[in-house]
């Protein structure tokens, strides 16, 4: 299934010196607000809300600063000049205009100027369907945000949740900010957050159906749905390697619920852990090395850390009186999880090599997180307003906030890649 057929990206300008520039180093521990202006797009009726996704974008991150557009000196038509934007202290400005092809379609120039350097940082063409207006923005300030912080964005990503309408479970996907919300598959009864591949073709989630769990997937491009596996035990899908080689998921085939591998190639299946208590929700390193999960071995459900081939297994977690649902950053230098203290469940991060332990929530309970695709974010169920939703934040804990709508009772999210 494809989301969105845009055609995109093909470079008018980009001079050298701007090229190697980075405006704003998203890693500086000074980081400073970037002021940038965002002028409503010319040329077509939807200008305006193209400026505002593109600016919401923008904002979402907490990198950039931005002036009213009551302010603005000059209009979206005329040249750029410089001398219209240092009275008002604006560093950057986006500027862009569209027009109607003969068959319908946008043709679209977005053009992003320093206004310091009085050069151009960014030009861009780009093709799009007109009722594709938001995943064309999204892109647009994708490459904005790549421009001037030299890193790729998660504008044009999805998050995949659960969602409860009535008594049925459904898996829905939305845009990474809470629009365009989808049902897509209704099947069975699903009540485990879902798993991406890599490359986002794919999702990957434990069902009930015909009173038997099995684990399945669901292929975007051919519109398909398979099942994997089912043992006839309670068989709950845990993470997929990087590579998209192999599969873990959880299985109480053999008593209590251990560990398990899946070869995606030849289906094969391999037992990792072997142990008489509890062993769920794994999640493998970046890397494809190393397993984060959750074992029971002290009687509370702690986090431990071993080889794929389930050796070399080490406590992670020594607080919390239950600590469960974690996953890794894809850069592999956090992971991130759900744990119980105080009667409530709150999000942490940790390092793998078990410091620097951070609690990132506090209002309500806050479960099952999962990592933006760069890792500034996460997105997190939270029943703080009385009824499950689904919620982001930055990865320190900053500007909480929910975007699953409100008629759904939404939790289990997972971010795409």
């Amino acid at each position: 299934m494809s989301v969105i057929c845009l055609l995109a990206a093909v470079l008018l300008c980009l001079t050298n010196d701007a090229a190697a520039r980075i405006y704003i180093d998203i890693n500086s521990p000074g980081l400073k607000r970037l002021p940038i202006a965002v002028v409503d797009f010319a040329g077509i009726a939807e200008g305006t809300e193209m400026a505002d996704i593109i600016k919401n974008d923008l904002d979402f991150t907490g990198l950039f600063v931005f002036v009213n557009k009551n302010a603005f000196i000059e209009s979206a038509t005329a040249p750029f000049s410089p001398d219209n934007w240092r009275p008002l202290g604006i560093d950057a400005v986006v500027k862009g205009t569209a027009e109607v092809e003969a068959d319908g379609s946008l043709a679209v120039v977005a053009s992003v100027y320093d206004v310091v350097e009085s050069s151009n940082i960014m030009k861009k063409k780009y093709s799009s369907k007109r009722d594709q207006i938001r995943p064309l923005a999204h892109k647009i300030a994708d490459d904005i945000y790549e421009a001037l912080t030299g890193q790729k964005s998660y504008f044009g990503s999805k998050i995949a949740f659960i969602g409860q309408d009535g008594d049925r479970k459904s898996i829905y996907l939305m845009d990474y900010d809470g629009q365009r919300v989808k049902k897509i598959v209704s099947k069975g009864d699903i009540t485990m957050k879902p798993r991406w591949s890599s490359d986002s073709k794919k999702l990957y989630y434990s069902s009930m159906r015909n009173r038997k769990w099995g684990i399945y997937v669901l292929d975007f491009d051919s519109v398909s749905e398979d099942k994997l596996y089912s043992s006839g035990a309670t068989d709950l899908i845990g993470d997929v390697t990087q590579d998209g080689s192999y599969m873990l998921f959880s299985s109480s085939l053999k008593g209590s619920p251990n560990i398990y591998r899946m070869n995606l190639g030849t289906k094969e299946v391999t037992r990792v852990t072997h142990s008489e208590n509890i062993d769920v929700s794994p999640s493998v390193s970046p890397d494809g090395k190393s397993v984060v999960y959750v074992a029971d071995k002290t009687t509370v459900p702690q986090l431990y850390i071993m080889t794929t081939d389930g050796t070399d297994s080490r406590r992670l977690t020594f607080e919390g009186s239950y600590n469960t649902t974690p996953e890794w950053s894809r850069a592999g230098d956090q992971i991130v999880f759900s744990g119980r203290e105080g009667g409530r469940f709150q999000i942490y991060t940790i390092k793998p090599n078990g410091t620097e332990l951070k609690q990132l929530t506090d209002t309500g309970n806050n479960e099952e997180p999962s990592f933006s695709p760069d890792g500034r974010l996460i997105t997190f169920t939270s029943d703080r307003d009385g009824v499950k939703g689904v919620y982001v934040m930055m990865a320190n804990g900053e500007g909480q906030k929910r975007i699953s709508p409100r008629n759904i009772r939404a939790f289990g999210p997972s971010w795409s890649h």
